[in-house]
């Protein structure tokens, strides 16, 4: 079982003053909505988690769909035996969270997780899923706080570009 989800930090609130309805995809992406983050594999009793306070979710969610996409460019998809890389880089430091494809599984690990530790290791197909749920269900819990958010374009144009699955 997977499940990816996230916290919003107290330590580091947006500006009283940010109009969300004009903010522009920069602020969405790095500014805004900071927190932690987590993949996690529910069976296993296992995650890779960010314990930071800083990660803007936002961001996360939107490059965690971007990675899963980019893991599935070989036209061979889940036949392909040939391993399909893709890395997310935190802004704020070195850390990375490293993605692997090889046929129709993706290996999830961290910078900072322990050499000995093995990669979380999920279906493409329910990652992809997952992504996608993630984002919009952050997106709805965000707009519920946020208001103006929901009329941003930038937003539409996310939710768009990266519809559920069914």
């Amino acid at each position: 079982m997977l499940d990816i989800g996230y916290s919003l930090s107290r330590r580091f609130p947006d500006p009283p003053q940010t109009d969300y309805r004009h903010a522009d995809v920069h602020a969405l992406r790095h500014d805004l909505f900071c927190g932690d983050v987590y993949i996690a594999d529910t069976k296993a009793d296992r995650e890779v988690s960010t314990a930071w306070g800083w990660v803007p979710v936002l961001d996360f969610a939107w490059a965690l769909c971007d990675i899963v996409e980019r893991l599935d460019r070989d036209p061979r998809g889940s036949r392909s035996a040939g391993p399909q890389y893709a890395e997310l880089d935190f802004t704020e430091s070195a850390d990375r969270m490293l993605f692997e494809r090889r046929f129709g599984w993706v290996d999830v690990e961290a910078d900072w997780m322990p050499a000995e530790e093995p990669p979380l290791t999920f279906n493409h197909a329910a990652l992809r899923r997952e992504a996608r749920d993630f984002l919009h269900d952050l997106i709805a819990d965000l707009t519920d706080m946020h208001d103006g958010l929901a009329d941003n374009p930038a937003i539409w144009t996310l939710q768009s570009r990266f519809p559920r699955l069914p």
